[in-house]
Parts: C-alpha cells; structure tokens; sequence
C-alpha cells in the first residue's frame, strides 16, 4: 500500500494548469463549494443550498441539502441521499452531483461522514465500513422529514467509496426505492487485495500493522494513520509517475484542481481491522429495488461496477451504465461525463421514483 501511495504522488502538468481556474473561483465560495457552476448565493425561484447538522449516534453531522428551484415545502418532492468518495467531502463531487439533481426537481443532501470532513467524531479520519453505512442510513433518516419530501420517494447516489457503502445500505434499507453508484469503489476489497488485484501476497502483514495500531492506540492513545499525503510537497513529475488512472487523476482532483480543506487520503491504520473482512458484494443479492451502476468505459476500476452487476442477482431491475471515453475521475467533474450521468440519473430516478 505504501508504494501505492508513494506513486499516488504522481500528474499535475498539463491537467492541472487547464482545471486550475476550477479551484480559484472555489476559494471565493461562501458557501465552500469546490466544484465549477456551484451555488455562489441563494436566489428566490432558483436551486438553493442550506448547509443544516443533526445527530447521528451522539455526533454532530454536517450536511448541505439542495432544494429545486420554486421550492414549496406545502408540496412533496422525491429525495436523493448522495453518499460522498472516500477522503471526499460535501463540497466537491457529491455536491455537484446533489446540485444536479436539484435541478432536475429533486431535494437532495450530502453529508460529510462521522469522523471526518466537517463532522464530528475523533480520533479524526476512522473509516469503517459500519459508521460509512450508518452515515447513508443518517441521511435518509434527516431528509425523509425534510418539508417537502415524500418519503415514499426516496433514492441514493453513491460515489466511488461512497457506492460501495451505497450498495451495503440498499441491502438493509428498503426506505430506498432506486439505487444508484457512480465509480463504485468496494473498499474492503481493495484495502484487502490492493488495487486490481496487486497485493494479495501482503494481506497478512498489513492485517498485522493493523492489529499493532489497535493495540498501540488501546495502551498509548497514540493513533497511526495510512495514507498521509502531503497535498503541497506533490509535484508534477511525481504525480505523472503514477501507473493508474484513478490514482493519479485522483491526485489531481483532490490534491490540486478540486481541493479542499477538510479532504484527506488518511484514515487511521486501525481501520483496515474493519475494512479488509469486509466487502461490498457480500449479500448483495438483498438488494432488491432498481439498480443502476454508472462507471467509465475506460476507468481501471470498472472491474468493480461489472462485479457488481453480475452479483446483483436480486435487483427488480439492473443497468450497467458505461460513460463512453470516460475514466473513473473523470466521471466527478468533465462537462460531458457528468452531463451523460445526470441524463442517466433523471431518467433512472424519473421511471423509479
């Protein structure tokens, strides 16, 4: 893992230079948001934001809900949880998709999980799947009695991390009546058996680091963490040297064009306890609403939407949706991807909801 992330730090160049004016006209947002064409202001008759907190097993979640433009909370509107990528927050990729959807006609939140982004929850940055599946169910429980929305009505958009917790959700929720993943990423599996595969002769080793930090951070309450990135130290050369697509364009994203402060690759080593025995696809035949999975037609992590096709014996309905020419970064923030997701979505959410 270590020489993952090590090459992780690896194509800031050319793309960064093009996508740069993206995360200067961020810096001004008031309300955060790190994503070209985000709410700069509320506007009567227009899509809103309004950043809103509740509390989910005694923290404090931050969250944005985004209402459609002529907003009237006498009337009901379907809702859409969007679950964010991991080490993602609110304000880049499941904002702008929260956003879209609001102006397609849906009510839509995003919630920065516990233990991380602008929740509460210490030590900072634990990532288990468990708390990741409770922050999907939060979120359903927070807008299912938003005004407006008809809890009859109630769908899920997860990304990349956030679609693997997503498809873990929809086996237990059947508040969920469409169930949508864009880049799914099965965490578990990669923390596991490293990215496509690479690293199933160290599973042993690294699930023994993790036991180690659990056992240090019980006696000290000192904490380890994986996967700390030094955003300012990445340099173009390093991130050009990174051998896959997500990593490296994932580099970019969060390191460069679609930074954000509260947005960080580390998690603390003892959560790989908790992610490496789990996975994704275990029971996903429970999944029983319409299912649609979104992934780039050339995104290295397509492997994972395609497993998750097949193994999805029990959806009412299933779509494999390939974005032509796209890879899995892509996906959060090209004009063109993302418009084909959104006109997937509206059509999904549209015949389910």
């Amino acid at each position: 893992m270590k020489k993952m992330f090590l090459a992780f730090c690896a194509m800031a160049s050319a793309l960064a230079f093009a996508c740069m004016p993206h995360a200067a006209h961020a810096a001004g947002n008031p309300f955060g948001l790190v994503y070209k064409g985000a709410i700069m202001e509320n506007v009567k008759n227009k899509v809103n934001i309004h950043p809103v907190s509740y509390t989910l097993h005694g923290l404090k979640i931050a969250a944005n809900v985004y209402t459609p433009a002529g907003y009237d909370a006498a009337k009901k509107y379907p809702a859409v949880v969007v679950a964010h990528p991991n080490g993602g927050v609110k304000e880049q990729v499941a904002g702008l998709y929260a956003q879209r959807l609001a102006e397609n006609g849906y009510i839509a939140i995003a919630a920065d999980a516990a233990y991380q982004g602008a929740s509460e929850g210490m030590p900072r940055n634990v990532d288990k799947p468990y708390y990741r599946t409770e922050d999907i169910h939060g979120m359903a429980d927070y807008i299912s009695a938003y005004p407006g929305v008809d809890p009859n009505r109630l769908g899920v958009l997860g990304i990349c991390g956030g679609g693997g917790y997503t498809l873990n959700a929809a086996k237990s929720d059947k508040r969920f009546k469409a169930v949508a993943t864009l880049s799914m990423f099965n965490s578990g599996q990669v923390r596991r058996n490293g990215y496509m595969n690479t690293q199933l002769d160290s599973i042993q080793e690294r699930l023994k680091e993790a036991s180690d930090a659990r056992a240090r951070e019980a006696a000290t309450g000192e904490v380890s963490y994986s996967g700390n990135i030094d955003f300012d130290a990445l340099t173009d050369e390093s991130i050009n040297n990174i051998p896959t697509d997500l990593y490296r364009e994932g580099m970019l994203y969060y390191g460069k064009t679609h930074r954000h402060p509260n947005s960080t690759f580390r998690y603390t080593t003892a959560s790989l306890m908790d992610l490496m025995t789990w996975d994704a696809m275990d029971n996903i035949e429970l999944i029983n609403a319409p299912l649609l999975l979104m992934a780039g037609e050339k995104a290295d992590s397509l492997y994972m939407s395609e497993e998750a096709f097949e193994k999805a014996t029990g959806a009412k309905t299933k779509e494999l949706f390939k974005i032509p020419g796209a890879t899995h970064i892509q996906t959060y923030f090209v004009p063109e991807y993302v418009d084909q997701a959104v006109a997937k979505l509206k059509e999904f959410y549209g015949k389910n909801l």
